[in-house]
């Protein structure tokens, strides 16, 4: 059993944009130790930012065995809530990369698949190699279209929050309301309600 797949999400906690889980397969048959040292850097993706994190994308892309992305956008994450969507999400990329046989896990989240269940790591973006790479290749393809979506929907500041609840991105929607990226179900405190409806 060579091949171990890694799982996370990106934009679990965000007011606005999709939730993108995304997975991704080492053959550690097949990795040199130029391609260890390449991928060593990997963790969290929330620890590595700007051109750092752009340069671990570029590595885990080049010496992945296989990368899958599921994406869900905020009308699924209001329809069927959070916690159900990421773990489809999670589900539906693992499934992706098509592989029954070897290691399968997840960032804290079990999750059900064809072939049996996932296996769950606790803070699994800090301690595996590949839900790492997960974690970096979910972050950078949501991010990459939340600033896209800044000139589909300007005034939010998309392109700098990318949909995390900053006082900016607050008060933007205080003063211009919500677009239809926002999550309407996610925080409604955020759209004038002193009622939360997050499950």
């Amino acid at each position: 059993m060579n091949w171990v797949v890694g799982a996370d999400e990106a934009g679990r906690g965000c007011l606005a944009g999709p939730l993108v889980a995304a997975a991704v397969a080492f053959d550690q048959s097949t990795l040199s130790m130029d391609d260890l040292r390449a991928l060593s850097d990997l963790d969290d993706s929330k620890k590595r930012k700007g051109e750092r994190r752009t340069a671990l994308f570029v590595a885990v892309t080049e010496r992945a065995a296989a990368i899958a992305v599921a994406i869900r956008p905020a009308a699924v994450i209001d329809r069927d809530g959070l916690h159900k969507t990421n773990i489809a999400a999670l589900a539906d990329a693992t499934a992706q990369i098509g592989r029954a046989d070897g290691i399968h896990l997840t960032d804290g989240f079990e999750v059900g698949l064809p072939w049996g269940k996932s296996e769950k790591l606790i803070k699994g973006d800090s301690t595996s190699a590949a839900i790492a790479a997960a974690s970096i290749i979910a972050k950078e393809v949501r991010d990459t279209y939340m600033v896209r979506m800044a000139d589909v929907y300007p005034g939010y500041g998309f392109e700098g929050h990318v949909g995390y609840a900053s006082a900016g991105h607050r008060e933007a929607i205080e003063a211009l309301g919500p677009c239809p990226l926002h999550r309407m179900s996610f925080n409604s405190s955020a759209y004038g309600s002193s009622q939360s409806t997050l499950d």
